[in-house]
């Protein structure tokens, strides 16, 4: 059985309209749509994948055991958590989307089997259901686990904190109740953490393996992380899934026959990122401050912004009531956000904090200088 039809309205290519709108301006095109990484890779992580450029043999599904210990010694410095009494298994994975698209296969979902998923999240995990052919529920609140707990077929729970796109985290509280009742049903719990260290009222966000959160053990829980935002990765496809050891080790075997694997050169790039706590740390003030910029410029366009509780974006309540319109009414200042509807809110507009910060002053000066503040906004704007 391959994979089952999809449907998604998350297609880039509905952004070329606004691309065109924005060249006629003639202003150079500043882009907040795609969250894609535009620092550079840190010094540490290019040596290290040069270093390791002449390994001739093929690379270990698992991971090598630096890197296998890199993961877990990172679990320890930056989230607090000792993985050795969880009894986990890990897997280092092409980029988190492979393994969150994969992710409802991997499980051995199908026809008749549920996946659970917020409302508004990242498409992708509704691609992932649907490729598998298993059934989508998309609920308000994922932490309300009476939306879906008695719900018959539920095999998986999507969490995915801090957000994309809103920004919001949960409290280890509200991971322990999902937890606790993913394991009533025999359901895994899918802990989506790769902004993890992008909660900006904490250093890290709470974790689904937390001692707390999962009772000591790791059984039906998952968390995927990824190497891309906080050590600009993206380019290198670095992510590890680490959480419920027969799970993980299922997988990995069904991974190795199809040959996702990750090079060897990357897994030892991975290892130096994971290690580099300066560099992390640096690109985290980054976009923090970038994050600030924009929410102060949004705020004095007339958008009712604020700074996210963590993650890359700011999310916005359209002022059209449409983020189509809202997204054609910015391309004339030549600017280009991410429509809500991407994400399932039709009347948001997501706003990334991963462009430079050249982008970014720009864009802050272009909204300042459009005439359309609060003060003189539009009356079809509210």
């Amino acid at each position: 059985m391959g994979f089952h039809p999809f449907h998604t309205p998350y297609d880039w290519g509905r952004l070329d309209r606004y691309r065109a709108i924005a060249a006629e301006t003639g202003l150079p095109l500043l882009d907040l749509s795609v969250g894609s990484p535009v620092d550079p890779v840190p010094d540490a992580v290019r040596r290290a994948l040069a270093d390791a450029s002449d390994t001739p043999g093929y690379p270990a599904t698992k991971g090598s055991p630096a890197l296998r210990t890199a993961i877990a010694d990172w679990f320890i410095s930056c989230r607090g958590i000792d993985l050795r009494p969880l009894h986990v298994g890990i897997v280092p994975t092409v980029g988190s989307k492979e393994a969150v698209s994969l992710m409802a296969s991997l499980l051995h979902c199908g026809q008749g089997d549920v996946v659970v998923q917020p409302r508004v999240s990242y498409p992708t995990y509704e691609i992932g259901t649907q490729l598998a052919g298993g059934t989508v529920l998309k609920v308000d609140d994922v932490a309300d686990v009476e939306s879906w707990r008695h719900v018959p077929g539920v095999r998986a729970i999507w969490v995915n904190s801090p957000c994309n796109p809103t920004g919001e985290v949960l409290s280890a509280a509200q991971l322990t109740t999902i937890v606790a009742a993913a394991r009533e049903i025999g359901a895994t719990v899918l802990s989506d953490e790769c902004y993890a260290l992008m909660d900006w009222r904490e250093p890290a966000a709470p974790c689904a393996l937390g001692a707390g959160v999962c009772a000591g053990s790791a059984e039906g829980v998952l968390v995927l992380y990824s190497m891309s935002k906080q050590s600009n990765m993206a380019g290198y496809r670095a992510a590890f899934i680490v959480g419920d050891e027969r799970l993980v080790a299922e997988m990995t075997v069904a991974r190795k026959q199809i040959g996702q694997i990750i090079p060897a050169p990357v897994q030892a790039a991975m290892v130096a990122a994971l290690r580099d706590g300066t560099a992390v740390n640096e690109q985290r003030e980054r976009y923090q401050c970038r994050l600030a910029k924009l929410v102060r410029a949004l705020t004095a366009y007339g958008y009712e912004a604020a700074m996210p509780r963590g993650g890359l974006y700011v999310w916005i309540a359209a002022r059209s009531g449409g983020c189509w319109q809202d997204m054609e009414d910015l391309s004339r200042l030549g600017i280009m956000v991410s429509p809500g509807e991407f994400y399932g809110a039709p009347g948001y507009l997501r706003c990334s904090a991963t462009a430079s910060d050249g982008v970014i002053d720009e864009v802050v000066a272009r909204l300042a200088a459009s005439g359309n503040s609060v003060a003189q906004a539009p009356s079809d704007a509210a």
